[in-house]
């Protein structure tokens, strides 16, 4: 595997722990939420110079349904991500002490949504590209083999599920749609949140796994 290749990689983990680092919040502390929220800007930063060639060909080509979706998702998650960022910021109390009283309903409210919208797309853009992701393994794995497809298939739709179930045990929905303007976490074991936004997590990617497929699929139907 080429250097860049694994760096690339490299970060895109690193941002995905970060990340559900950073939705448990008050359990890990305020003042580690706010340095893993530098630290995932820096990555997002690099993942960006990393990536460059996405924005120099934004305006190349042809646009099929796939790519539509796929450069909506991206946008979207960097609309997100900036709200965050920004609105991370101005309310920080610890890394950049700012904490602006005058607006900060108006900036928890902008960074809760950024969290939860910019959590559900970036897994909805992981798996608009598992596709890819899959194939790389194909190519690593010496020989194929049928039942572990099967298996890994399995195990994917079992952790899907259990996310469906976390999300509403969670009440994701809520928070996505603005019905809380405060996030409440129990007296609980940082494993087991990390357990449940895991599979949250793979429910998307599973949605978007899919439905990148079904795309490519209706494209190649219709030549």
């Amino acid at each position: 595997m080429k250097p860049k290749r694994l760096l690339k990689i490299s970060v895109d983990l690193l941002m995905t722990a970060l990340l559900l680092l950073l939705m448990s919040y008050s359990l890990v502390g305020e003042a580690a939420h706010e340095w893993l929220g530098v630290g995932i800007f820096l990555l997002y930063l690099l993942h960006h110079v990393l990536n460059k060639n996405w924005f120099k060909a934004l305006f190349r080509g042809k646009y099929p349904p796939i790519r539509i979706l796929q450069t909506a998702v991206d946008l979207l998650v960097l609309l997100c991500m900036t709200g965050s960022m920004i609105s991370g910021i101005l309310l920080s109390r610890y890394v950049f002490r700012l904490d602006i009283h005058r607006f900060s309903a108006a900036l928890q409210t902008i960074h809760l949504l950024s969290a939860y919208w910019g959590f559900a797309l970036l897994s909805l853009h992981l798996g608009l590209h598992w596709g890819g992701i899959m194939s790389m393994a194909k190519r690593l794995a010496k020989k194929p083999s049928k039942i572990r497809k099967q298996a890994l298939r399995g195990v994917a739709l079992l952790i899907a599920a259990y996310g469906a179930y976390a999300f509403m045990k969670r009440d994701f929905g809520n928070y996505m749609l603005l019905l809380y303007h405060f996030v409440f976490f129990d007296d609980e074991p940082l494993p087991l949140f990390l357990l449940d936004y895991v599979a949250i997590m793979g429910l998307f990617v599973l949605a978007g796994y899919y439905l990148a497929k079904a795309l490519r699929k209706s494209k190649a139907t219709r030549k």
